[in-house]
């Protein structure tokens, strides 16, 4: 049986601006960053998520999408309808995992183009996988992963559906991982990969102190935040020889761009008293990478909402760069009770804020609380929060995308300097 693509012509572009992005991560056994799932939907209240997938793949080039996942792999999901179109010679084959959504019916022509990517080199998924078991059979000898949802499914369903032979030489991936209870649930059952964002969740222990190396970027920051003197700022930071070789690495990074900042008083001209104060938060993050794996993930969330939050306000705040630092720091500092493990009063006790930020970060209220809401609905696309944050903040729906783009490209290339 011949199978029909269908040509997409010029006259059906559709409006490429009325979307809203999110970037979820997928971790493997170890709890190392493997790929990102990228979910779109329409930028209204209760919009599409299919339609709006399908007419973004079809600018994939002009959206530029590659740049979002870096070097990790996309995961997007697809429908029968796009399935059929010939919108995958624009697309990587290497670089995304096209997942089949759990409303696909499995019929000869769809079967035998998905048959025709794989052999081209496309790599896929199996989403809802048990919601049709018919479809489960026919599709599963081209998919090299299957997707359970933990919304959809208990834990009691998932330790009966998971031994089945039919998936024993399957990749299986699990999402909506809210906890670190459900993550150690779904890996003793055997789970490949996990999506959602347990890893952010903070788990406080009791009597937590800081470690020394990260008593030593306290101390700068605290010397920075008292506006001390350049000599004793550099001093401080002399006194710890990995955090100012560490230091100097990042601030050499792409990330920064254009200078080769050779010593840490250069550092401190060049980069200036709020640039240096966010190097050193980052700093925070990638100091603890050899404790845990989840500081990698950690570090990419924090790094992409602190890029997020300062791209946003500088956008409305036009020219006040005071606002954007501050609303930087504030999306760095809104992952540390994660990362010290301690409560974010705790932590503010440590590294002093201005009120504006404390009420950010403690009760997500005033300026910068609406910002960091708005962002961390963005993580979800929360579309009921984001409508009405974005009107507060003059975004439209392409200028987020375009804030987006810039602060994840911003992140993985924070992460590839610190050689994680």
């Amino acid at each position: 049986m011949a199978i029909q693509v269908i040509h997409n012509g010029a006259g059906s572009n559709p409006c490429l601006s009325n979307f809203f992005m999110a970037r979820q991560p997928i971790l493997d056994r170890h709890q190392e960053l493997v790929a990102y799932e990228l979910s779109f939907r329409e930028a209204r209240a209760g919009g599409s998520e299919q339609f709006t997938t399908t007419s973004v793949l079809e600018h994939f080039v002009e959206l530029n999408m590659v740049k979002v996942i870096g070097d990790m792999r996309g995961v997007v999901n697809v429908d029968a309808n796009v399935l059929m179109t010939d919108i995958f010679q624009h697309i990587p084959r290497t670089k995304f995992i096209l997942t089949l959504t759990g409303t696909i019916h499995a019929t000869a022509p769809l079967i035998q183009r998905i048959a025709q990517l794989v052999e081209q080199g496309f790599a896929f998924a199996l989403d809802e996988a048990l919601s049709n078991s018919v479809n489960v059979l026919q599709f599963l000898p081209m998919v090299d992963i299957v997707k359970f949802d933990l919304h959809k499914l208990s834990m009691a369903e998932l330790v009966q559906l998971t031994p089945q032979a039919q998936f024993a030489n399957k990749k299986l991936l699990v999402e909506n991982v809210d906890s670190l209870a459900q993550f150690d649930a779904c890996l003793a059952l055997g789970f490949d990969y996990f999506q959602g964002y347990y890893f952010a969740q903070p788990m406080i222990a009791v009597d937590k102190k800081l470690a020394p190396s990260q008593l030593a970027v306290v101390d700068v920051i605290t010397l920075i935040s008292t506006d001390a003197d350049s000599a004793a700022i550099e001093e401080c930071i002399k006194r710890d020889v990995s955090l100012g070789l560490n230091l100097l690495r990042l601030v050499n990074s792409a990330a920064i761009g254009g200078h080769q900042i050779d010593s840490l008083r250069q550092a401190l001209m060049v980069l200036g008293r709020n640039q240096l104060l966010s190097w050193l938060q980052v700093m925070l993050y990638a100091q603890m990478k050899e404790n845990s794996p989840r500081m990698k993930p950690l570090l990419m969330l924090a790094t992409t909402r602190g890029k997020l939050l300062e791209l946003v306000a500088q956008r409305h705040k036009l020219g006040n760069r005071s606002i954007a630092d501050t609303a930087f720091t504030v999306g760095i500092m809104s992952l540390m009770d994660t990362l010290f493990s301690l409560p974010m009063a705790d932590i503010l006790k440590q590294i002093a804020v201005v009120d504006e930020v404390s009420n950010a970060l403690l009760h997500r209220q005033g300026y910068y609380g609406d910002l960091l809401s708005l962002i961390e609905s963005t993580e979800r696309t929360d579309t009921d929060s984001m409508l009405p944050a974005m009107e507060k903040f003059q975004l439209t729906s392409n200028d987020l995308y375009l804030i987006q783009a810039e602060a994840f490209e911003w992140s993985n290339s924070v992460s590839s300097a610190m050689h994680y």
